[in-house]
């Protein structure tokens, strides 16, 4: 008989959330259901809907937590690139992770498939607060280039490979063009961008 060690509530729900993030970057979104979940931390289904209440409450809450988790990073990436010390790639480099390689393009694109649209809704605030937190003039220059890079990383994850191939473009072309406009933009601000090494 195995002793499992006995969780708060905030870290069951923790666990849970980075188990499904697993789930959805090895198998994709269909893959993260409330069994597939408990199964991989050894936990009852009827545990998780006490956590989150459907498959749909799951989704909402692992598209708040990518969304969360990314920004913060995509913040820190912001100031250190305002402060000389990262540059704008670095920024655009973790938009198209996050939406690629982190799972968040497959996800959003299964919840609009699936009806459940309104569960992207914390990847709006997220961004929406992200921007609203380093639009440090106001001028809204911030929140067109967050649109137009936000969409580009989406895009990319869901059919870049195919259409760099189909337009005979380089796989990191889409990077090189949200790079150009990030630089465009703090140039444009006045800031001198870091180029990288």
């Amino acid at each position: 008989m195995s002793i499992r060690k006995r969780l708060s509530p905030e870290e069951s729900r923790i666990t849970a959330l980075e188990a499904a993030r697993g789930l959805l970057i090895e198998a994709g979104p269909q893959a993260v259901t409330l069994k597939a979940v408990a199964g991989r931390i050894g936990r009852t289904h009827a545990n998780l809907l006490h956590h989150f209440g459907s498959a749909s409450g799951l989704q909402r809450e692992l598209a708040r937590h990518l969304a969360e988790t990314v920004c913060a990073t995509i913040r820190e990436a912001v100031i250190a690139s305002r402060s000389g010390i990262g540059s704008p790639r670095d920024v655009v480099d973790l938009t198209f992770d996050a939406f690629d390689k982190e799972g968040a393009g497959a996800l959003a694109s299964w919840m609009i498939v699936s009806g459940n649209e309104d569960a992207l809704d914390p990847i709006v605030d997220a961004v929406h607060d992200l921007v609203i937190d380093l639009d440090e003039f106001g001028s809204g220059t911030q929140r067109t280039t967050t649109l137009a890079l936000t969409l580009m990383a989406l895009g990319d994850a869901l059919l870049g490979g195919p259409l760099s191939v189909a337009l005979e473009l380089p796989r990191e072309a889409a990077r090189g063009r949200a790079e150009q406009m990030l630089v465009e933009g703090l140039l444009n601000a006045g800031i001198t961008p870091v180029q990288p090494q």
